[in-house]
C-alpha cells in the first residue's frame, strides 16, 4: 500500500440517471457486495478489507471471496479475533489518509468495539477541529440470522443510530446494496452498512454499468393509496409479502424503503402519509426507543394534521432474540402483524 497524505475522497456525480432495476443480470445479494468492494478498491489505492475470516477463508460469508488472490494481503487482512483491537487500528489508519473497510462477522461483535466506533469514530472531526476525520465503513451483518441466540441476534441501529457524526445504511436488496456500497465507500464521514445474514444468498438484477445510489433519497417499493408503509432492510421484503396479501382484498399500499436512517428521508415520508392518511412504521429494532419509534414523532411533528389515524409501529418483540425456529420467526415483524396494522389504521 502506498503512502498517501490525507486528501478527500470524492462524492460521485449523483445527476446521472440510475439504471434499469429489471435485467437479465441476476447475482446474489453477496456477489453485489464483492462487486462494489473490488470496483471501487481498483479505483483507489487507499482502500482496504480488514476483519476475522476475509482473506485466507474468503470471508465467512464469502463476501470477499477471490479478493485476496487480487489485492494482496496488504489490502485484504485477515485480523484477530479482536474487534477492539482492529476497529481502533482503522481509527488510525482513517486519520492517515486511508480508507479502512472493517468487516464485522455480525454487528452483535461490535459492541467489543463500542468505545472505538461509537466514541471515537463519530467525533474525531469535530474534537480535532476538522482536522482529522474517520472516513471509515464499517459493514457486517445486523439482526436475527437464523437461530443464533440473543447475543448474537442484535439489531444495532436502534442504538448506534442515537449517534451524531455518522451515516447509516440498510439495504434490502442486491441492486441497492451495490450502489450504496460504493456511495459509502466515497464517503467522508464514518458509514454503519447493516447487511443481514438471512438476505447474502438473495437473488436480483444488478446491472454492469458503473452505478451509485445517493444517501437520504427512500425508494417508492410499491404504490397505492390506503397506507403507507416505512421500512428499511430485510423487513422492507416482509413489508411487500404484506403489501401482495393486503392487495388480494383490494387494499394497496405505498411501500417505502429508506435505504438509509442516517441520513433520513422524512419528506418522502411525509408526502406518502399526505396521500394515504394511515402509516405503520417496520422496524426489527425492539420497540423502545427504536428507530421506528423516531420516524413516527417526527411524522407527528410534520404532518399530524394529514393523519386519519394514529401512527403504528410493528418491531420485533421486547423480549431477547429466541433460538427456536418457530420462535425465532414469530419474534420478528412478520407479515401478519404487519397486515394486521394496516387492517387497524383502516378500521378493520
Amino acid at each position: 500500500m502506498t503512502t498517501l497524505a490525507p486528501a478527500p475522497f470524492e462524492l460521485p456525480d449523483f445527476s446521472k440517471p440510475l439504471p434499469p432495476r429489471e435485467g437479465n443480470r441476476i447475482i446474489q445479494f453477496r456477489e453485489a457486495l464483492r462487486e462494489a468492494l473490488t470496483e471501487e478498491m481498483r479505483r483507489d489505492d487507499r482502500i482496504f478489507l480488514m476483519g476475522e475470516e476475509v482473506a485466507q477463508y474468503n470471508g465467512a460469508y464469502k463476501v470477499s471471496q477471490g479478493m485476496l488472490d487480487e489485492f494482496g494481503p496488504k489490502r485484504i487482512i485477515d485480523s484477530p479475533i479482536s474487534e477492539n483491537g482492529f476497529a481502533g487500528l482503522a481509527v488510525g489508519a482513517a486519520m492517515y489518509g486511508l480508507k479502512p473497510v472493517i468487516e464485522f462477522m455480525s454487528w452483535s461483535f461490535s459492541l467489543v468495539a463500542a468505545d472505538q466506533i461509537l466514541n471515537n469514530v463519530p467525533k474525531m472531526l469535530y474534537m480535532s477541529g476538522g482536522q482529522w476525520g474517520c472516513p471509515i465503513v464499517f459493514r457486517g451483518n445486523d439482526g436475527a440470522g437464523g437461530q443464533l441466540g440473543s447475543t448474537h441476534s442484535w439489531c444495532v441501529e436502534g442504538l448506534y443510530s442515537n449517534v451524531p457524526g455518522m451515516k447509516m445504511v440498510i439495504p434490502s436488496n442486491p441492486y441497492d446494496a451495490k450502489g450504496l456500497l460504493k456511495t459509502a465507500l466515497r464517503e467522508m464521514d464514518p458509514v454503519f452498512f447493516l447487511e443481514s445474514e438471512r438476505m447474502l444468498g438473495d437473488k436480483a438484477h444488478v446491472p454492469e454499468e458503473e452505478y451509485y445510489i445517493p444517501f437520504g433519497q427512500a425508494r417508492l417499493a410499491h404504490e397505492g393509496d390506503a397506507c403507507t408503509l416505512v421500512s428499511f432492510g430485510r423487513p422492507v421484503n416482509f413489508c411487500l409479502e404484506a403489501a401482495e396479501e393486503l392487495a388480494k382484498e383490494g387494499i394497496n399500499v405505498d411501500v417505502l424503503d429508506m435505504r438509509t436512517i442516517r441520513p433520513l428521508d422524512i419528506d418522502a415520508i411525509i408526502e406518502s402519509v399526505k396521500k394515504t392518511g394511515r402509516v405503520v412504521v417496520v422496524d426489527q429494532c425492539w420497540p423502545f426507543a427504536s428507530v421506528a419509534s423516531e420516524v413516527v414523532t417526527q411524522i407527528c411533528e410534520r404532518c399530524f394534521d394529514w393523519l386519519d389515524h394514529q401512527p403504528l409501529r410493528v418491531n420485533s418483540d421486547d423480549v431477547p432474540a429466541p433460538y427456536a425456529k418457530n420462535l425465532e420467526q414469530e419474534f420478528l415483524p412478520h407479515k401478519g402483524k404487519i397486515v394486521a396494522a394496516v387492517k387497524k389504521t383502516l378500521g378493520k
